[in-house]
């Protein structure tokens, strides 16, 4: 259930309708909006009783919530959240793109690759400290060291950084070093970890599943924001189907429903979803096409010698491409029936 605030409504009849909401027995979240106050009731077991919110002073108008997902549907908030990470803007018009490599190998892969990406159009950068691989004898991650050689980068390229946290135990040190927190598809369900990233201060960059719905997506960003930390940009990295002419199927669809149901931003990873480099900047295309707010995609100057996911990563002049592309599409756009993005350089 929603209670919505009259424009005029004081800041003491805000508190009462939050007091009156949690003395009920449900939890009280007050969701930031445009021009008014609106409050998320939450937790409750059952139908509840609008009446009794309806008469108190200062109250406009309580409206039932029809979906599973309350915080992150656009019946709660139907403008759409609008992400800052230091200088860069994610969501509402903004387009953002995010460049590094799979994994952080060295300072000096690292550093090659962040200077490209960032002449190129890179606005933030990625790269995994811990990697969750699916053989336990594929390269895991530099782990801690990973972690600061990403805080260089940081320094250096002035770029904000994105990186995993595998579990929860992981967060805190994660969170020390990271700007975005990535929660990867395997993750998506891990429940004590989306707790953790809801008590975070810091953006959380949330992956769909392996197969996952798309319900079950918003779910996982549910227990994020349940949590207290609205910061959360989802991510549609491809499912696994049947086909074998790709790693993953990127479902493009994902991007209309998931924009058309959550006021969220919601970018796509080309990268995971080909496993292959000359898919990669197509994927872009239409990700970009379909109304995406942003790509994340894998870059490595030496593919060849990667120590994971080299066959998915583009060249650095191919990543110059791809950006020059979409800097088009953009320009193209605008004005247009498709909503028009700003990529800043």
């Amino acid at each position: 259930m929603l209670v919505v605030m009259d424009q005029k409504a004081t800041a003491a009849q805000v508190d009462a309708v939050l007091r009156a909401i949690e003395e009920a027995g449900y939890v009280a979240r007050a969701i930031p909006g445009g021009e008014r106050v609106a409050i998320g009731v939450l937790h409750n077991r059952g139908p509840i009783d609008a009446r009794r919110f309806e008469v108190l002073p200062g109250v406009k108008d309580v409206i039932p919530v029809t979906r599973p997902y309350k915080l992150v549907s656009r019946e709660c908030q139907p403008e759409d959240t609008v992400i800052r990470v230091g200088d860069v803007t994610i969501g509402n018009g903004h387009m953002v793109i995010i460049a590094g490599p799979c994994a952080v190998e060295s300072e000096q892969q690292a550093l090659t690759i962040a200077r490209a990406v960032k002449r190129s159009g890179a606005q933030m950068f990625r790269g995994g400290a811990f990697k969750p691989r699916t053989s336990p004898y594929a390269f895991q991650g530099l782990g801690e060291e990973g972690l600061k050689i990403l805080a260089q980068v940081r320094e250096e390229t002035g770029m904000p950084v994105v990186t995993e946290a595998m579990d929860h135990e992981l967060y805190d040190l994660v969170e020390e070093y990271a700007d975005v927190v990535q929660i990867g598809a395997r993750n998506m369900q891990n429940f004590s970890l989306l707790r953790r990233a809801g008590r975070s201060p810091k953006a959380v960059l949330l992956k769909r599943g392996l197969s996952a719905t798309i319900e079950e997506c918003l779910m996982a960003a549910e227990y994020i924001m349940d949590g207290g930390n609205s910061h959360v940009i989802l991510c549609e990295r491809g499912v696994r189907t049947f086909a074998h002419h790709s790693r993953n199927t990127l479902d493009l669809s994902a991007i209309l429903v998931i924009r058309k149901e959550s006021h969220l931003p919601i970018i796509v990873d080309p990268s995971h979803a080909a496993g292959r480099r000359d898919q990669v900047i197509p994927l872009s295309r239409a990700a970009v096409a379909v109304g995406a707010h942003g790509l994340m995609v894998e870059v490595h100057h030496d593919p060849e010698h990667a120590l994971s996911d080299g066959a998915q990563s583009l060249y650095p002049q191919q990543f110059e491409a791809l950006c020059r592309q979409i800097r088009s599409m953009v320009e193209l756009f605008s004005g247009n029936d498709i909503e028009a993005m700003s990529l800043a350089r």
